[in-house]
């Protein structure tokens, strides 16, 4: 199996009445290992989506620092300005839907 370049990894997230994320807990690249968990809001996700950053749903796995069990890739879609965070490219949501992703 081929090893997947990982940017970041959402573990759980937070959406607002319109359906839009509003924060996300995140686990971040930092060099050959990860942060702890930060928070980012909707603006820092898309930045870093819009940078071609690797997002990936998952949790970490317990006692072992670095080691993800990975879920679906996260991907920015929709015309600009509109942009919709979605699992899916062939699917553009009304709004953003990170499907397997708890809430918090």
């Amino acid at each position: 199996m081929a090893l997947t370049k990982v940017d970041g990894v959402i573990e759980a997230v937070r959406y607002d009445a319109q359906g839009q994320l509003s924060l996300a807990r995140l686990y971040k690249r930092m060099g050959p290992t990860f942060t702890d968990y930060v928070l980012l809001d909707r603006a820092q996700l898309v930045e870093m989506l819009q940078k071609n950053k690797r997002i990936y749903t998952g949790e970490r796995l317990p006692r072992l620092s670095s080691s993800f069990r990975l879920g679906k890739q996260i991907f920015l879609t929709g015309p600009a300005g509109q942009e919709v965070l979605s699992t899916s490219r062939s699917q553009v949501p009304e709004h953003d839907q990170l499907s397997g992703v708890p809430l918090f």
